[in-house]
């Protein structure tokens, strides 16, 4: 995966790996588990975020833009006329952070000093990380949407528009657990994107990227979506909470933050990440999951996230088997299916709700759960402090549990 950061000494994008936790049982740290994770509550009508677009509206899209099978289309020039009304609203963000680097207090010695002469500093040294990426603008507010990476520990945050005008960027809110941000500038005469419904997605739908891929302004790709509800294990980010869609437009960095459309023009999600050698492997964060957390960063400036505090693992029976003869494992596993719970962490609301490690998880409120991505979707459904009900199996006996998810501390803006 690749963060969108660039040094001075580097005129272009350089990207810098995501860290990839990977362990024996694939341990997840979920809404169930310890994550920067969480529901997506929103209070307020998804049309607070939605506006009508600067240059086209819906009627004269569809006018120009493929109906039904994409395969089918009259129109060959779908694409450009998505690009030309959605474009606009497209926006390049440079970020930058001052860091200081400190002198060891050892080097203070007069060893040193006498030994390295002029060469030895005599002070803190500053130096000015810079990065790009990219955004969309969602209303005439002058809300911008983005990834969380893309300004990360940012001291200032410039937004470019495609017609040239540069603004500063107020950060309203980031969510690393979604890594969702929103930027607020002070403008008028905005073009606005028009956002459409990632939950109806299908698999060989058209996919259009456009955004600032290694610092090449308003670059446009397309592809298809290869797939949705892709875990953030799979992804290989195992500390967000964001079940990605999966494209093979080309996503590259400078690339986040920008929109994933449809051939409709509607934005479906965020691109946001990559995977280190692959091709044709891009994934984006759906606009529904980003429009929920985006309420709450605009009206509270702050995302509650819902977790247990356990770390689990979907049980399969070679699973069983080599946790079983495992001495050191420090478990016993009597059962061959359900949601494993490895791990009870302290002070949880799991711990706190009697969840022991070894405890086999069968049903949430009644619902079965076949893997560790249930459990995750069932905690993020659940508003912080209500209840859960429990099914496990523990000792070979059958046990309900009541739970009540926590508000999880993570590191919001």
């Amino acid at each position: 995966m690749t963060r969108d950061t660039q040094t001075p000494n580097s005129p272009n994008t350089a990207s810098s790996p995501f860290k990839k936790a990977v362990t024996y049982l694939s341990l997840m740290l979920l809404g169930a588990g310890v994550t920067f994770s969480g529901s997506y509550l929103a209070t307020r009508n998804a049309d607070t975020l939605v506006g009508t677009p600067a240059q086209a509206s819906p009627d004269t899209l569809g006018q120009n833009l493929p109906t039904g099978n994409p395969l089918m289309m009259q129109n060959a020039n779908f694409v450009t006329n998505v690009v030309e009304n959605v474009g606009p609203a497209v926006v390049r963000i440079n970020a930058s952070r001052t860091v200081t680097t400190e002198i060891p207090e050892a080097f203070n010695n007069p060893f040193f000093r006498d030994f390295f002469g002029s060469q030895f500093p005599d002070q803190s040294q500053e130096r000015v990380e810079r990065g790009t990426g990219s955004g969309f603008i969602l209303n005439t507010d002058g809300h911008i949407l983005t990834n969380a990476h893309v300004i990360d520990g940012a001291d200032k945050v410039s937004v470019i528009l495609k017609d040239g005008r540069t603004f500063e960027g107020e950060v309203l809110g980031t969510d690393s657990v979604t890594d969702v941000a929103v930027i607020k500038i002070q403008a008028e005469n905005l073009p606005i994107v028009t956002l459409g419904n990632s939950d109806e997605l299908r698999p060989g739908e058209w996919a259009i990227a456009i955004g600032n891929p290694l610092g090449l302004d308003n670059t446009v790709t397309t592809g298809i979506i290869s797939a949705t509800g892709r875990s953030s294990s799979q992804v290989g980010v195992p500390d967000k909470r964001v079940q990605f869609i999966q494209t093979d437009a080309a996503i590259n960095p400078g690339n986040s933050g920008g929109p994933l459309l449809n051939a409709s023009g509607q934005v479906i999600g965020i691109n946001t990440a990559i995977i280190q050698g692959a091709q044709g492997l891009g994934f984006a964060i759906p606009i529904k999951t980003a429009q929920g957390i985006a309420d709450q960063l605009i009206t509270k400036g702050k995302v509650e996230h819902p977790f247990l505090g356990i770390q689990m693992v979907t049980l399969t029976p070679e699973l069983k088997e080599n946790i079983n003869s495992n001495p050191n494992s420090g478990l016993s596993v009597n059962e061959d299916k359900g949601v494993l719970i490895a791990k009870v962490m302290r002070n949880s609301p799991a711990e706190k709700a009697g969840l022991r490690a070894g405890d086999v998880i069968r049903q949430i409120n009644g619902q079965s759960v076949d893997d560790a991505e249930d459990v995750q979707r069932a905690v993020e459904g659940t508003p912080v402090g209500s209840e859960l009900q429990v099914e496990l199996r523990r000792n070979q006996n059958d046990i309900e549990v009541a739970v009540r998810p926590g508000a999880f501390p993570n590191q919001n803006r």
